[in-house]
C-alpha cells in the first residue's frame, strides 16, 4: 500500500475541539464487512450488537499531565518540557522533547515556576529530544505528585493549538477505568464508555477485560515514506495479564465476539499471537505496524475513532474493515458531518 491511497480532504471544522456533553453522547457509525452496509448510529446504541458472551478489551492506560513549562537557568527563557516516558526510576531519567531545542544544551538547568522541582539535561537524543535528570528532594511518589500539579494535559496539537487547554480535559482525555499511569495519549475509542453503558452490557452478559499499552507520541507522527513496507513505528510498553487472555481465548473457542477498544488495544492484542491462533500473556513492547493487507488473528470487531488523513491508525482501521469498504465510509462520514479525531465521533467495525 501507498501512503497517498489514505489522503483524503478533511474539512477543518469537522475536527472536535471539545468533547460530546456526556460520555456516551457521540454519534456512531456502524460498518458491517461482510454485508458491505453503513449505519448510522449513536453510541448508546452499541448494546445492541453484543451478547452474553462476547468479550470487550479495553486499555486501562492512563494519561499523566506530561506538557511542562519551564524556565531556563540564568536567561529565564520559556522552556516546554514533554515527558515521554520514565527511563530509570532510581535516577529520575527521562525521555523528552524539548521546545524551543536550539536553547537547550547538555548541561543546562531548568527550573518550573515557583515550585522545587528542577532539571538537568544530560543528554541529546534528537534534534529535539533530550534526555533530562529531576533534581528531587521527595520520594518517587511526591515526583509525580509534583508532575501532576505542574503539569498539563497532554492534548494533540490539532486541539491544543485552536484553544487553551482547559481543567476539565483533565478527566475527559480518559476513559472512567484506567488506572496505571504512563500515557503521553488517551485511548480514544474508550472515552465514549460510561459507567451506565457499560453496566447495561455487563447485564447482558458482555464481559470486559483489560490489557495495557502505554500510548506515546508516536501515535501522532506523520508517515513520510509512500511506501508503507518502509515506515517505522515508536516502541510502546504493553502487559497483556493471564485473565484477559483465559476471557478472550474462551470467546474464541465459543464463536463469540471479541471487540478490540481503540487501535492501542487491536496493536497490543495482534502482538501476542500463539500458533494455535489463541491470545497468550505478555509483558514488552511492541511496534507492531498494521496496514492493507494483514490477517487479524485474535480480535472479530472493531471500536476507533474517526481519524485524519495518512495516520497509522486509519491504515490499521482499513486493515480491518478493508480498505474499499473504510474509504467509503470516511466519505460518508465527512457528507454527514461526522466529527474526527480526539473528542469526535466513533465507527464500530463488525
Amino acid at each position: 500500500m501507498k501512503l497517498t491511497e489514505f489522503k483524503f480532504d478533511l474539512p477543518q471544522s469537522l475536527i472536535a475541539l471539545y468533547p460530546s456533553e456526556n460520555r456516551g453522547d457521540s454519534r456512531m457509525m456502524v460498518v458491517d464487512r461482510k454485508a458491505k452496509t453503513i449505519e448510522h448510529k449513536m453510541f448508546s446504541d452499541i448494546l445492541d450488537y453484543f451478547d452474553e458472551g462476547d468479550v470487550m478489551v479495553v486499555n486501562d492506560t492512563k494519561v499523566f499531565p506530561a506538557r511542562l513549562y519551564g524556565q531556563k537557568e540564568k536567561t529565564g527563557a520559556k522552556i516546554e518540557v514533554f515527558l515521554l516516558r520514565e527511563l530509570n526510576r532510581e535516577h529520575r531519567l527521562w525521555d523528552v522533547l524539548v521546545d524551543p531545542a536550539r536553547k537547550i544544551r547538555v548541561g543546562n538547568k531548568l527550573y518550573f515556576g515557583e515550585s522545587d522541582l528542577v532539571a538537568e539535561v544530560i543528554d541529546n537524543t534528537t534534534s529535539r529530544g533530550r534526555t533530562i535528570r529531576f533534581l528531587y528532594d521527595g520520594d518517587h511518589d511526591a515526583l509525580m505528585k509534583a508532575i501532576h500539579e505542574l503539569g498539563e494535559t497532554p492534548l494533540p496539537d490539532e486541539i491544543r493549538l485552536k484553544r487553551k487547554t482547559e481543567d476539565y480535559d483533565r478527566e475527559r482525555f480518559q476513559t472512567i477505568y484506567a488506572n496505571k499511569v504512563g500515557a503521553v495519549a488517551a485511548p480514544t475509542a474508550g472515552m465514549h464508555f460510561s459507567k451506565i453503558i457499560m453496566k447495561r452490557l455487563e447485564l447482558k452478559g458482555v464481559d470486559f477485560t483489560s490489557l495495557t499499552l502505554h500510548i506515546g507520541l508516536g501515535t501522532f507522527r506523520t508517515v513520510d515514506v509512500e511506501d508503507l513496507t518502509k515506515h517505522k513505528t515508536d516502541s510502546e510498553n504493553f502487559a497483556i495479564p493471564a485473565e484477559t487472555c483465559e476471557k478472550v481465548n474462551v470467546a474464541i473457542d465459543n464463536k463469540k465476539k471479541v471487540l478490540a477498544v481503540g487501535t492501542t488495544v487491536m496493536k497490543a492484542l495482534e502482538s501476542s499471537v500463539s500458533a494455535d491462533g489463541h491470545l497468550k500473556p505478555i509483558e514488552g513492547w511492541t511496534d507492531k505496524f498494521i496496514f492493507p493487507q494483514y490477517d487479524f488473528r485474535i480480535p472479530t470487531a472493531l471500536l476507533t475513532n474517526l481519524h485524519i488523513p495518512e495516520s497509522t491508525l486509519i491504515m490499521m482501521t482499513a486493515a480491518f474493515g478493508g480498505h474499499e469498504l473504510i474509504k467509503k465510509a470516511y466519505q460518508e462520514a465527512i457528507k454527514e458531518k461526522y466529527k474526527f479525531y480526539t473528542y469526535g465521533d466513533v465507527m464500530l467495525v463488525l
